[in-house]
Protein backbone atom coordinates (compact mmCIF):
# COMPACT_ATOMS: atom_id res chain seq x y z
CA UNK A 1 0.00 0.00 0.00
CA UNK A 2 2.38 2.45 0.87
CA UNK A 3 4.93 1.34 -2.34
CA UNK A 4 1.29 2.08 -4.64
CA UNK A 5 1.01 5.67 -2.73
CA UNK A 6 4.93 6.73 -3.40
CA UNK A 7 4.54 5.47 -6.76
CA UNK A 8 1.43 7.39 -7.38
CA UNK A 9 2.88 10.71 -6.10
CA UNK A 10 5.81 10.07 -8.16
CA UNK A 11 3.69 10.02 -11.28
CA UNK A 12 1.89 12.98 -10.36
CA UNK A 13 5.16 14.82 -9.99
CA UNK A 14 6.45 13.55 -13.01
CA UNK A 15 3.38 15.39 -14.97
CA UNK A 16 3.14 18.26 -12.81
CA UNK A 17 7.16 18.91 -14.04
CA UNK A 18 6.38 17.95 -17.45
CA UNK A 19 3.28 20.44 -17.97
CA UNK A 20 5.66 22.96 -16.40
CA UNK A 21 8.41 22.59 -18.71
CA UNK A 22 6.23 22.55 -22.01
CA UNK A 23 4.28 25.86 -20.13
CA UNK A 24 7.83 27.23 -19.69
CA UNK A 25 8.61 26.12 -23.44
CA UNK A 26 5.36 27.48 -25.32
CA UNK A 27 5.70 31.31 -23.33
CA UNK A 28 9.85 31.44 -24.30
CA UNK A 29 8.83 30.44 -27.62
CA UNK A 30 5.85 32.91 -27.82
CA UNK A 31 7.74 35.41 -26.09
CA UNK A 32 11.14 34.89 -28.64
CA UNK A 33 8.57 34.65 -31.57
CA UNK A 34 7.29 38.14 -30.74
CA UNK A 35 10.58 39.96 -29.86
CA UNK A 36 12.20 38.94 -32.97
CA UNK A 37 9.22 40.17 -35.03
CA UNK A 38 11.20 43.48 -34.49
CA UNK A 39 14.07 44.64 -35.83
CA UNK A 40 16.31 47.80 -35.56
CA UNK A 41 19.87 47.86 -38.01
CA UNK A 42 21.47 50.95 -39.67
CA UNK A 43 24.91 52.37 -40.51
CA UNK A 44 26.74 55.39 -39.72
CA UNK A 45 29.25 56.65 -42.40
CA UNK A 46 32.18 59.69 -43.22
CA UNK A 47 34.51 59.78 -45.26
CA UNK A 48 37.90 62.18 -46.37
CA UNK A 49 38.23 63.27 -50.03
CA UNK A 50 40.62 65.01 -52.28
CA UNK A 51 41.49 65.85 -55.63
CA UNK A 52 44.43 64.73 -57.37
CA UNK A 53 45.86 67.48 -59.58
CA UNK A 54 43.36 69.55 -59.11
CA UNK A 55 42.32 72.35 -56.95
CA UNK A 56 39.73 71.47 -53.91
CA UNK A 57 38.86 75.04 -53.54
CA UNK A 58 38.77 77.66 -56.64
CA UNK A 59 38.92 81.56 -56.33
CA UNK A 60 38.52 82.57 -59.64
CA UNK A 61 37.78 86.41 -59.01
CA UNK A 62 40.53 86.45 -56.10
CA UNK A 63 37.75 86.77 -53.56
CA UNK A 64 38.21 84.46 -49.91
CA UNK A 65 34.42 85.76 -48.95
CA UNK A 66 33.01 84.27 -52.45
CA UNK A 67 35.05 81.35 -53.39
CA UNK A 68 34.41 79.59 -56.55
CA UNK A 69 32.70 75.16 -56.31
CA UNK A 70 35.42 72.82 -56.34
CA UNK A 71 36.13 69.93 -58.39
CA UNK A 72 34.14 66.70 -58.23
CA UNK A 73 32.67 63.94 -60.32
CA UNK A 74 29.00 65.17 -61.57
CA UNK A 75 27.34 62.08 -59.30
CA UNK A 76 25.71 61.95 -55.96
CA UNK A 77 26.92 62.22 -52.29
CA UNK A 78 31.11 61.91 -51.59
CA UNK A 79 31.51 65.01 -53.35
CA UNK A 80 32.81 67.15 -50.52
CA UNK A 81 36.06 68.52 -50.00
CA UNK A 82 38.25 67.65 -46.81
CA UNK A 83 36.79 65.32 -43.82
CA UNK A 84 33.02 65.22 -44.39
CA UNK A 85 30.00 63.65 -43.14
CA UNK A 86 27.85 60.94 -44.78
CA UNK A 87 24.40 60.27 -42.69
CA UNK A 88 23.22 57.54 -39.75
CA UNK A 89 20.19 55.63 -40.81
CA UNK A 90 18.47 53.48 -38.52
CA UNK A 91 15.50 51.17 -39.97
CA UNK A 92 12.68 50.16 -37.75
CA UNK A 93 11.01 46.66 -38.79
CA UNK A 94 8.04 44.46 -37.67
CA UNK A 95 7.56 41.25 -39.74
CA UNK A 96 4.52 39.23 -39.12
CA UNK A 97 3.27 36.23 -40.77
CA UNK A 98 1.02 38.42 -42.87
CA UNK A 99 1.51 42.47 -42.60
CA UNK A 100 4.95 44.45 -41.30
CA UNK A 101 6.52 47.76 -42.11
CA UNK A 102 9.52 49.48 -42.26
CA UNK A 103 10.91 53.12 -41.41
CA UNK A 104 13.54 53.80 -42.40
CA UNK A 105 14.93 57.01 -41.23
CA UNK A 106 18.53 59.10 -42.45
CA UNK A 107 19.98 61.93 -41.17
CA UNK A 108 23.25 63.95 -42.27
CA UNK A 109 24.43 65.14 -45.95
CA UNK A 110 24.19 61.85 -47.98
CA UNK A 111 20.61 61.59 -46.05
CA UNK A 112 19.55 65.04 -46.90
CA UNK A 113 20.55 64.61 -50.71
CA UNK A 114 19.05 60.99 -51.19
CA UNK A 115 15.30 62.97 -50.29
CA UNK A 116 15.79 66.34 -51.70
CA UNK A 117 11.91 66.58 -52.66
CA UNK A 118 10.79 66.05 -49.60
CA UNK A 119 10.34 69.16 -46.55
CA UNK A 120 9.31 69.76 -43.38
CA UNK A 121 9.17 66.69 -40.87
CA UNK A 122 9.30 64.20 -43.80
CA UNK A 123 12.91 65.15 -44.61
CA UNK A 124 14.38 62.52 -42.58
CA UNK A 125 12.07 59.91 -43.78
CA UNK A 126 14.17 57.79 -46.89
CA UNK A 127 11.39 54.79 -47.06
CA UNK A 128 7.94 54.38 -45.13
CA UNK A 129 5.91 51.76 -46.01
CA UNK A 130 3.50 49.19 -44.82
CA UNK A 131 3.25 45.27 -46.49
CA UNK A 132 0.96 42.28 -46.70
CA UNK A 133 1.22 38.82 -47.90
CA UNK A 134 -1.70 38.11 -49.42
CA UNK A 135 -0.75 34.32 -50.15
CA UNK A 136 2.74 33.06 -50.10
CA UNK A 137 3.32 34.18 -54.02
CA UNK A 138 1.07 37.43 -53.66
CA UNK A 139 2.59 40.67 -51.64
CA UNK A 140 1.06 44.09 -51.54
CA UNK A 141 2.98 47.42 -50.45
CA UNK A 142 2.14 50.60 -49.97
CA UNK A 143 4.50 53.61 -48.77
CA UNK A 144 7.45 55.48 -50.08
CA UNK A 145 9.95 52.32 -50.57
CA UNK A 146 13.69 53.15 -52.54
CA UNK A 147 13.77 52.43 -56.35
CA UNK A 148 14.22 48.95 -57.50
CA UNK A 149 16.11 50.27 -60.89
CA UNK A 150 19.90 50.04 -61.20
CA UNK A 151 22.17 48.58 -59.09
CA UNK A 152 23.33 50.87 -56.90
CA UNK A 153 21.65 52.16 -53.73
CA UNK A 154 21.14 55.08 -50.93
CA UNK A 155 22.63 52.98 -48.56
CA UNK A 156 26.42 52.75 -48.49
CA UNK A 157 26.20 49.89 -46.81
CA UNK A 158 24.48 47.91 -49.96
CA UNK A 159 27.57 49.16 -52.65
CA UNK A 160 30.84 47.90 -53.04
CA UNK A 161 32.05 51.31 -54.43
CA UNK A 162 32.08 54.26 -51.70
CA UNK A 163 30.76 56.74 -54.30
CA UNK A 164 28.18 56.23 -56.66
CA UNK A 165 27.73 56.16 -60.80
CA UNK A 166 26.32 58.81 -63.19
CA UNK A 167 23.86 56.15 -63.92
CA UNK A 168 22.91 56.31 -60.11
CA UNK A 169 23.26 59.78 -59.77
CA UNK A 170 20.45 60.49 -63.21
CA UNK A 171 18.36 57.78 -61.77
CA UNK A 172 15.14 57.81 -59.65
CA UNK A 173 16.26 57.52 -55.91
CA UNK A 174 12.91 56.54 -54.44
CA UNK A 175 9.10 56.08 -55.24
CA UNK A 176 5.67 56.63 -53.12
CA UNK A 177 3.16 54.42 -54.35
CA UNK A 178 1.33 50.96 -54.75
CA UNK A 179 3.57 47.60 -55.79
CA UNK A 180 2.00 44.10 -56.00
CA UNK A 181 4.61 41.65 -56.27
CA UNK A 182 4.77 37.83 -57.64
CA UNK A 183 6.68 34.74 -56.63
CA UNK A 184 6.23 33.17 -59.98
CA UNK A 185 8.36 30.24 -59.40
CA UNK A 186 11.38 29.22 -56.93
CA UNK A 187 13.59 31.18 -59.24
CA UNK A 188 11.23 33.42 -61.51
CA UNK A 189 9.54 36.78 -60.14
CA UNK A 190 7.44 39.22 -61.03
CA UNK A 191 6.26 43.39 -60.08
CA UNK A 192 3.95 45.96 -61.25
CA UNK A 193 3.86 49.68 -59.37
CA UNK A 194 1.57 52.74 -59.59
CA UNK A 195 3.52 55.41 -58.65
CA UNK A 196 3.84 59.39 -57.81
CA UNK A 197 6.58 61.06 -60.09
CA UNK A 198 9.89 60.49 -59.48
CA UNK A 199 11.17 61.03 -55.79
CA UNK A 200 7.72 63.08 -54.70
CA UNK A 201 8.16 60.95 -52.07
CA UNK A 202 5.44 63.21 -49.82
CA UNK A 203 2.42 63.47 -52.06
CA UNK A 204 1.73 63.79 -55.89
CA UNK A 205 1.41 67.72 -56.85
CA UNK A 206 0.73 67.12 -60.43
CA UNK A 207 -1.87 64.68 -60.45
CA UNK A 208 0.00 62.60 -62.96
CA UNK A 209 1.02 58.91 -62.32
CA UNK A 210 4.21 56.28 -63.22
CA UNK A 211 3.99 52.99 -64.04
CA UNK A 212 6.28 50.41 -62.97
CA UNK A 213 7.59 46.83 -64.03
CA UNK A 214 10.14 44.46 -63.29
CA UNK A 215 11.21 40.82 -64.51
CA UNK A 216 13.55 38.77 -62.04
CA UNK A 217 15.57 35.55 -62.06
CA UNK A 218 17.61 34.38 -58.89
CA UNK A 219 19.51 31.42 -58.02
CA UNK A 220 22.11 30.20 -55.77
CA UNK A 221 25.01 31.86 -58.17
CA UNK A 222 23.51 35.30 -59.00
CA UNK A 223 20.65 37.34 -60.11
CA UNK A 224 19.00 39.40 -63.18
CA UNK A 225 16.43 41.97 -62.83
CA UNK A 226 15.02 43.40 -66.01
CA UNK A 227 13.53 46.74 -64.52
CA UNK A 228 10.81 49.27 -66.59
CA UNK A 229 9.44 52.31 -65.88
CA UNK A 230 6.82 55.18 -67.85
CA UNK A 231 4.73 57.83 -67.33
CA UNK A 232 4.31 61.78 -67.24
CA UNK A 233 6.99 62.97 -64.39
CA UNK A 234 4.33 65.93 -63.88
CA UNK A 235 7.27 68.94 -64.10
CA UNK A 236 5.30 71.79 -64.66
CA UNK A 237 4.45 72.97 -67.84
CA UNK A 238 4.02 70.41 -70.64
CA UNK A 239 5.48 67.01 -70.20
CA UNK A 240 6.27 64.16 -72.49
CA UNK A 241 5.90 60.72 -71.07
CA UNK A 242 9.24 59.23 -69.86
CA UNK A 243 10.45 55.50 -70.41
CA UNK A 244 13.20 53.93 -68.82
CA UNK A 245 14.44 50.16 -69.11
CA UNK A 246 17.24 49.08 -67.15
CA UNK A 247 18.87 45.88 -66.88
CA UNK A 248 20.45 44.85 -63.48
CA UNK A 249 22.67 41.54 -62.45
CA UNK A 250 25.29 40.03 -60.95
CA UNK A 251 27.15 36.15 -60.69
CA UNK A 252 29.14 34.74 -58.47
CA UNK A 253 32.10 33.38 -61.26
CA UNK A 254 33.71 31.70 -58.47
CA UNK A 255 34.17 31.31 -54.70
CA UNK A 256 36.53 34.38 -54.93
CA UNK A 257 35.52 36.35 -57.98
CA UNK A 258 32.39 38.65 -58.67
CA UNK A 259 30.72 39.94 -61.51
CA UNK A 260 27.89 42.94 -61.86
CA UNK A 261 26.65 44.47 -64.92
CA UNK A 262 24.29 47.86 -65.44
CA UNK A 263 22.92 48.93 -68.18
CA UNK A 264 20.39 51.93 -68.84
CA UNK A 265 18.11 53.57 -71.07
CA UNK A 266 15.57 56.84 -70.28
CA UNK A 267 14.19 59.10 -72.79
CA UNK A 268 11.37 62.36 -72.52
CA UNK A 269 10.59 63.03 -76.13
CA UNK A 270 13.91 62.54 -77.92
CA UNK A 271 16.36 64.03 -74.65
CA UNK A 272 17.53 61.18 -72.31
CA UNK A 273 20.60 59.22 -71.40
CA UNK A 274 21.86 55.92 -71.51
CA UNK A 275 24.72 54.30 -69.87
CA UNK A 276 26.55 50.69 -68.71
CA UNK A 277 29.03 49.53 -65.87
CA UNK A 278 30.70 46.81 -65.06
CA UNK A 279 31.40 45.58 -61.31
CA UNK A 280 33.99 42.88 -61.01
CA UNK A 281 34.77 42.12 -56.83
CA UNK A 282 37.55 39.82 -56.18
CA UNK A 283 37.71 38.38 -52.71
CA UNK A 284 41.61 38.03 -51.69
CA UNK A 285 41.52 37.73 -47.99
CA UNK A 286 38.61 37.05 -45.73
CA UNK A 287 38.59 40.80 -44.23
CA UNK A 288 39.51 42.41 -47.64
CA UNK A 289 38.31 42.94 -51.06
CA UNK A 290 38.91 44.59 -53.90
CA UNK A 291 36.85 45.70 -56.65
CA UNK A 292 36.39 48.34 -60.23
CA UNK A 293 33.52 50.31 -61.26
CA UNK A 294 34.16 50.93 -65.27
CA UNK A 295 31.14 53.14 -66.31
CA UNK A 296 29.91 55.37 -69.57
CA UNK A 297 27.27 57.15 -69.44
CA UNK A 298 25.56 59.75 -72.33
CA UNK A 299 23.26 62.49 -72.17
CA UNK A 300 21.48 63.26 -75.32
CA UNK A 301 19.07 66.24 -75.76
CA UNK A 302 16.86 66.63 -79.15
CA UNK A 303 17.77 70.19 -79.84
CA UNK A 304 20.11 71.60 -82.73
CA UNK A 305 23.56 72.56 -82.36
CA UNK A 306 24.06 70.45 -78.90
CA UNK A 307 26.10 67.62 -79.25
CA UNK A 308 25.75 64.73 -76.84
CA UNK A 309 27.55 64.83 -73.39
CA UNK A 310 29.85 61.43 -73.14
CA UNK A 311 31.54 60.53 -69.67
CA UNK A 312 33.46 57.71 -68.40
CA UNK A 313 34.87 56.81 -65.15
CA UNK A 314 36.51 54.15 -63.84
CA UNK A 315 36.40 53.54 -59.57
CA UNK A 316 38.96 51.03 -57.93
CA UNK A 317 37.98 50.43 -54.65
CA UNK A 318 38.88 48.63 -51.35
CA UNK A 319 37.11 46.68 -48.70
CA UNK A 320 38.80 46.43 -45.65
CA UNK A 321 36.36 45.32 -43.00
CA UNK A 322 37.13 45.20 -38.93
CA UNK A 323 33.98 43.75 -37.51
CA UNK A 324 31.04 45.95 -38.27
CA UNK A 325 33.50 48.98 -39.32
CA UNK A 326 34.51 48.91 -43.14
CA UNK A 327 37.00 51.18 -44.35
CA UNK A 328 36.47 52.17 -48.37
CA UNK A 329 40.16 53.46 -49.92
CA UNK A 330 38.95 54.64 -53.32
CA UNK A 331 40.82 55.96 -56.28
CA UNK A 332 38.78 57.45 -58.96
CA UNK A 333 39.07 58.84 -62.41
CA UNK A 334 36.01 61.06 -64.52
CA UNK A 335 36.50 61.68 -68.02
CA UNK A 336 34.81 63.85 -70.39
CA UNK A 337 35.60 66.72 -73.07
CA UNK A 338 37.16 69.48 -71.11
CA UNK A 339 34.64 69.35 -68.20
CA UNK A 340 37.62 69.81 -65.18
CA UNK A 341 40.28 72.26 -64.64
CA UNK A 342 43.69 71.30 -64.03
CA UNK A 343 45.60 72.97 -61.21
CA UNK A 344 46.39 76.17 -63.14
CA UNK A 345 43.07 76.99 -63.28
CA UNK A 346 43.03 75.26 -67.37
CA UNK A 347 40.20 73.20 -69.01
CA UNK A 348 41.09 69.46 -69.02
CA UNK A 349 39.07 66.65 -69.87
CA UNK A 350 39.88 64.19 -66.52
CA UNK A 351 40.05 64.93 -63.21
CA UNK A 352 41.54 62.04 -60.56
CA UNK A 353 40.21 62.01 -56.97
CA UNK A 354 41.28 59.59 -53.50
CA UNK A 355 37.99 58.91 -51.03
CA UNK A 356 38.32 57.28 -48.07
CA UNK A 357 34.92 56.12 -46.69
CA UNK A 358 34.14 54.73 -43.33
CA UNK A 359 31.43 52.97 -42.43
CA UNK A 360 29.72 50.70 -39.77
CA UNK A 361 26.70 48.83 -39.35
CA UNK A 362 24.38 47.45 -36.73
Amino acid sequence: MKTKTVTTLFKKVCLFSLALISFSAIAQEEEKKWFDNFSVNGSVDGYFRTNIGAPNTLDLDNNPDTPDPFQAPGTSFANESGFALGMANVILGYEGEKVGFVADLVYGPRGEDAVFNSVGSSNIVNQLYVYWNVTEKFKLTVGNFNTYLGYEVISPTGNFNYSTSYMFTNGPFSHTGLKADFALSDQWSAMVAIMNPTDYTENNPFDTYIVGAQVGYSADSGSAYLNFRYGNEGEPGPSEPTFQVDLTTGWDVSDKFYLGFNGTYLDTDGSGFYGAAIYPQFQLVDSFALGLRGEYFNTFVDTDGVDDVDVTAITLTGSYDIGNLTFKPEFRLDSSEDAFLDKDLEATSSLSSFVLGAIYKF
